[in-house]
């Protein structure tokens, strides 16, 4: 079966969710996000450039887990235009991935 082209609206969403993504990873590595959700650091990185701007929602789930946001939150912001920074779950920083090198 052949996928059908991705729309423009659907290609923006993708480049909003690793806008999104890249500033709730704040000052952390790449690396050290990737692995604490599971993935590898192609995988994020292509998803922050926006060249994966349609990944799986379990991706997306531990994504936002390891960062610290609500799936929800992060939803509702990738249908907004403006680039508003996500709130997180909690008032306090997500805990320091300094096990996961």
């Amino acid at each position: 079966m052949v996928r059908p082209p991705l729309t423009s609206l659907e290609r923006e969403r993708g480049e909003r969710l690793g806008l999104l993504l890249r500033q709730a990873r704040g000052e952390r590595s790449m690396a050290q996000v990737a692995a604490a959700a599971g993935l590898s650091a192609e995988t994020l990185r292509k998803i922050e450039a926006g060249r994966i701007p349609t990944p799986a929602l379990f991706t997306v789930a531990a994504l936002a887990d390891a960062l610290g946001i609500s799936l929800d939150a992060l939803v509702s912001a990738c249908s907004r235009p403006a680039a508003e920074p996500l709130p997180r779950l909690s008032a306090d920083p997500p805990p320091p991935l300094s096990n996961v090198s």
